[in-house]
């Protein structure tokens, strides 16, 4: 029998774990603590494993494997409880215990009164040995926290239940792929998305909705790739994945999220992906955009998100003034931030190059006011390239259909798709897998969009190339049926055929109710 540890295994024993906080502490926030468990259980076994293979290696040479250790894409340090106390009037720190910063030390130690604590002690030490790329990481997550996971006994008792669940697996490398642990973590967030519900929609975009936007947006070798809205950065991965099932790891992934708690998650997601050199900045987009060269904003050439939809609030006030002219198409409404996003996107793309992909709800095809001119302006600007309508209730966060809006700089005068003037409508919304709480997207849809939207040709009830002068008759209106015509023809009815059934039944019916009456009348009733 295989010692290997198997994708389900991980799965089931990191969902199982979950057992430890459900009715004590809220989906939403409980995955933080599963999945940075997770995230310290596979660096901790990560380390150890070539910790092993360099003390075979070198024997007892401590300080030469302590600095092959030094080399590998991370460390883990030693840390140490200290307690303070007032001597004749002087404050003496003494050092109480030191340990490595690993899940190993905190297994050992899982029945101490402090075990919170300690877990807090260890990130916040492996924090500081990985600035590059895991600072701040674990700042917004307390294992010690009496608002969050109760009070000092029903606390210790959780964490010591949680370490000693995620103790059963063993995620060292020579047991494990790196692919298999980075497919638990997207695993849990899609199963944390499902208890979360409205909740969710911060940290989660569906996988094949991730894997369509990405597919529309046709990343390739040497492309930087942005998601300004990165969530825990599902979208970026499937992004890369394409480019490395086309054979190539040459890309660089860029992305921005305002939950800082999401953000964290975005980052070690990168890191259990292999993808280190990710930039993940946190902050608001809309109002603070961090990714920036030179005083300016970072161009890309594909860019993907699904945005918060119709945010309010946004910061529309600051908009006319914003320093890096993102909305010089029009200011969108204060209560509707889609087309916020939607334009600073756009500008984020290379001139004459660059890809757009976004997912907005229905309403930004067609409302008027600002949205409708800065609509107008994008599609006078030969930026449209194509509108796709999806299924509803895709998403945890809402079960009203939505629409993938995908723009083409190189549409643009000087670009290679300058004599491109139509926009391609396709309506999809028909084909989905039916579930009970959320409908699923299957390959075979997501196929056939694809191979639809790479054609570029009219299919009937299904895909229409709409002109620019059909556009413009339209209003700049993008509503779909507009367009794609679903109307189901309706089979004739030959009425002298169904006058004369109905005659036939009525003489039947006629027959059995006076059958009904003789049998009546011979019992009696």
């Amino acid at each position: 029998m295989s010692d290997q540890v198997t994708q389900q295994d991980v799965n089931s024993t990191a969902w199982a774990a979950c057992d430890t906080f459900r009715g004590v502490v809220d989906p939403a926030q409980y995955k933080d603590y599963i999945l940075v468990m997770l995230f310290l259980k596979y660096i901790s076994d990560l380390w150890q494993d070539h910790y092993d293979a360099y003390r075979q290696q070198y024997g007892d040479d401590d300080e030469r494997i302590r600095r092959k250790l030094d080399r590998e894409r991370f460390t883990l340090p030693f840390v140490e409880l200290k307690e303070e106390a007032e001597i004749k009037g002087k404050k003496v720190v003494t050092v109480i215990d030191r340990f490595a910063a690993s899940f190993s030390s905190l297994y050992e130690r899982r029945n101490a009164a402090n075990i919170g604590e300690l877990i807090n002690i260890v990130l916040d030490g492996i924090e500081d040995a990985n600035k590059a790329k895991l600072d701040r990481v674990f700042r917004n997550i307390d294992f010690n926290s009496e608002a969050n996971i109760g009070k000092t006994k029903d606390r210790n008792r959780r964490l010591k239940n949680l370490l000693e669940d995620f103790a059963k697996l063993d995620l060292r490398p020579s047991r494990v792929s790196e692919d298999l642990i980075g497919n638990a973590y997207i695993y849990l967030i899609e199963r944390f998305a499902s208890d979360a519900g409205k909740k969710a929609g911060e940290f989660y975009t569906p996988k094949q909705v991730s894997r369509l936007l990405a597919r529309l947006a046709k990343p390739k070798p040497g492309d930087r790739i942005c998601d300004p809205a990165c969530g825990s950065a599902g979208l970026l991965i499937e992004a890369a994945t394409l480019i490395e099932e086309a054979g190539s790891h040459d890309y660089a992934l860029f992305g921005q999220e305002s939950n800082n708690s999401t953000w964290a998650l975005a980052r070690m997601n990168m890191f259990l992906h292999g993808k280190d050199s990710a930039r993940i900045e946190d902050g608001d987009t809309l109002n603070s955009p961090a990714l920036v060269e030179a005083d300016r904003l970072m161009r890309f050439d594909v860019v993907v998100a699904n945005p918060p939809f119709s945010l309010d609030k946004w910061g529309s006030e600051h908009a006319e003034a914003d320093r890096f002219n993102r909305f010089w198409r029009g200011v969108p409404p204060k209560s509707k931030g889609d087309y916020a996003f939607i334009s600073h996107m756009v500008e984020t793309a290379l001139p004459q190059a660059g890809r757009v992909a976004v997912v907005v709800p229905h309403g930004v095809l067609f409302r008027g006011g600002a949205e409708g001119r800065i609509r107008q302006k994008l599609i006078e600007d030969n930026l449209l390239d194509a509108v796709i309508g999806l299924p509803a209730n895709l998403f945890p966060t809402t079960s009203i259909p939505v629409a993938v809006l995908v723009f083409d700089r190189a549409r643009e005068k000087g670009g290679e798709r300058e004599a491109c003037r139509d926009v391609l409508f396709i309506d999809a919304s028909r084909d989905f897998q039916a579930a009970k709480t959320q409908n699923a997207l299957f390959d075979s849809h997501l196929d056939k969009i694809v191979a639809t939207f790479d054609a570029r040709q009219n299919v009937d009830k299904y895909a229409y190339v709409a002109t620019l002068a059909e556009i413009v008759e339209n209003d700049f209106n993008l509503n779909i049926p507009r367009y794609v015509d679903t109307f189901e023809d309706e089979e004739e009815i030959d009425v002298a055929a169904v006058e004369k059934e109905i005659e036939r039944l009525e003489g039947e019916l006629a027959e059995v109710r006076a059958k009904m009456k003789s049998y009546l009348k011979e019992l009696g009733v």
